[in-house]
């Protein structure tokens, strides 16, 4: 049987993380949750550990800190990256076992297509544009979750601790020496972003964001933007 690590970046996520972690309960094999808090003032660590998931505190905030600390106490050679605001699909399960039969699956990433939970005609349009920028531009973002092997995580150098844009830092790295490819399932993500900003608006900062730090501008500059 094929076990499973699955990791969870988190910050004041006690609404919606219990959701995600009761989806996991339909992995049939050996299960390893370890959500990984960056500083949590509400229940979420209350919450994972009630349901049956491993807590580490990160000493740093930010995904690519956590989310390399959380590597480094994977047990299993799968790692399922996801965020805490995320719902997985019925069948998720099937479709990550059917990759981990393949041998040749651990020389690629894998990922979700993007679900957003909520009816607007512009965010059917964004899950559009997100499905093309996936399959040929090879740049699936971190809220469609990541399928790694340990193999290639290590080639690869695993997460580095970036405060943002972490995501984008490691499948540029893995794409370098494979593919990422589509587990045939969509991921549901939380619609709050593009409800509090606006959907184009949010889409435009976010390009911005990606644009300025390709560029090479301070990651801790990027991030000032990014909570403003």
């Amino acid at each position: 049987m094929a076990g499973l690590t699955v990791l969870i970046p988190t910050l004041n996520e006690a609404s919606r993380l219990p959701l995600l972690l009761a989806d996991l309960d339909h992995w049939p094999h050996p299960l390893q949750v370890l959500v990984v808090d960056g500083g949590s003032d509400d229940a979420t660590c209350t919450a994972a550990t009630l349901a049956g998931a491993s807590v580490l505190i990160s000493p740093a905030r930010g995904r690519g800190q956590q989310l390399a600390r959380g590597m480094a106490q994977a047990r299993h050679d799968w790692r399922l990256v996801l965020h805490a605001d995320s719902r997985l699909p019925h069948g998720w399960s099937d479709a990550v076992a059917t990759v981990q039969r393949h041998s040749t699956s651990n020389e690629h990433g894998w990922y979700f297509d993007l679900q957003i939970d909520a009816e607007r005609p512009m965010l059917r349009l964004l899950e559009l544009g997100v499905a093309l920028r996936s399959s040929l531009w090879q740049r699936p973002y971190g809220d469609q979750g990541l399928l790694i092997h340990r193999n290639l995580a290590e080639a690869t150098g695993g997460y580095r601790p970036l405060p943002l844009m972490e995501d984008l830092d490691l499948v540029q790295r893995i794409t370098a020496i494979g593919r990422m490819k589509r587990l045939g399932c969509a991921i549901t993500t939380s619609a709050r972003r593009w409800r509090n900003r606006g959907v184009l608006h949010q889409a435009w900062r976010n390009a911005r964001l990606r644009h300025d730090w390709a560029r090479g501008e301070a990651p801790d500059q990027l991030v000032k933007r990014y909570d403003s």
